[in-house]
């Protein structure tokens, strides 16, 4: 809570000292279709995102892609629009796996075999993107300054992957040992998710494609926040956006003990605008549309998802 009302004062911040008029303004130029059109593409990006997930699950049958979307939905919907950080998000569009009948220790073994294709695919989203800025940069340009924080921030992003990828390979074994003298029957359950990862990673192919859909997931994103700045009337280039977003993401992945990145995107677009030649107005718009579609998006999720919750407790209650 305190990192969320952190978070929202810088935002709120960045937006006044930007000019709340500008940005309005700009955001108005979207209109209603433009906006339905902006929420329609990251649909479409979550669909390629629970392609990626499915991916990483080489047993469960391709229908099952909607499942594996619907639960993506509701990761980010918990991450984006409650109070928790980010982990809390991955644990319950675990569980949503696990509620639809995937088994337990294949809907954890999916998510750490997808998380892992996702930063990897992450890192060369980001590599681009660092090359971009530095070919953008001039040696007397002020944004020259920004270069420290966009290297020690992909530092801190590439020690986090490799923390996390130790972490599931090798200490998720050590782990349900000490567990079990808490929880009876941990050890077993780390055992059997050990088995479903080591099933994964043996298939190549698998791990292949959860990488190339998250890598895609990646530019549709991008190409997302693209479509959203034409529909304002800005003529900025898709590399130039290429840019801000894979930067914004690793700022995003750093602080992912704020929920949804609250002031620490608005504050990343302000200082990026110009490098990329984007009016600080529009791409301040361009952050509020973003909300605006998380809202769209994740709130009538989680109701969906409450809901669901619901009638699974009301299931399982016996009868009397």
């Amino acid at each position: 809570m305190l990192t969320t009302v952190a978070g929202l004062t810088v935002a709120v911040w960045a937006f006044g000292e930007t000019g709340w008029e500008g940005v309005i303004r700009a955001l108005v130029r979207i209109g209603p279709g433009g906006f339905l059109l902006f929420c329609f593409w990251f649909i479409g990006v979550f669909l390629l995102l629970g392609a990626a997930w499915l991916s990483a699950a080489p047993r469960e049958p391709i229908a099952r892609i909607w499942l594996f979307t619907w639960a993506r939905m509701v990761r980010e919907a918990v991450s984006d629009l409650l109070p928790l950080s980010q982990l809390g998000g991955v644990v319950l569009g675990a569980r949503t796996l696990s509620v639809h009948g995937i088994p337990s220790r294949r809907a954890n073994s999916a998510l750490l075999v997808d998380m892992t294709t996702e930063m990897a695919s992450q890192l060369v989203f980001t590599v681009t993107g660092i090359a971009l800025f530095l070919m953008s940069l001039r040696g007397d340009d002020k944004t020259a300054a920004l270069r420290p924080l966009i290297f020690s921030g992909t530092a801190a992003m590439i020690a986090m992957m490799a923390a996390f990828f130790v972490a599931h390979r090798f200490g998720l074994g050590h782990a349900g040992r000490l567990a079990t003298r808490v929880l009876p029957g941990a050890d077993s359950a780390a055992e059997g998710i050990l088995d479903e990862l080591r099933a994964t990673y043996s298939s190549v192919g698998a791990v292949s494609l959860s990488f190339v859909f998250n890598l895609l997931a990646w530019l549709a994103s991008a190409g997302g926040a693209w479509i959203g700045l034409r529909l304002m009337g800005v003529a900025a280039s898709f590399l130039a956006v290429l840019m801000v977003e894979s930067l914004i993401f690793t700022l995003r992945s750093v602080a992912f003990a704020v929920p949804g990145a609250l002031g620490v995107q608005e504050v990343g677009y302000l200082a990026l605008a110009p490098i990329a030649g984007i009016a600080p107005e529009s791409i301040l718009a361009l952050s509020l549309a973003k909300r605006a579609r998380d809202i769209a998006i994740g709130l009538p999720t989680l109701i969906c998802w409450q809901l669901m919750e619901a009638r699974a407790i009301v299931a399982r209650k016996p009868a009397r």
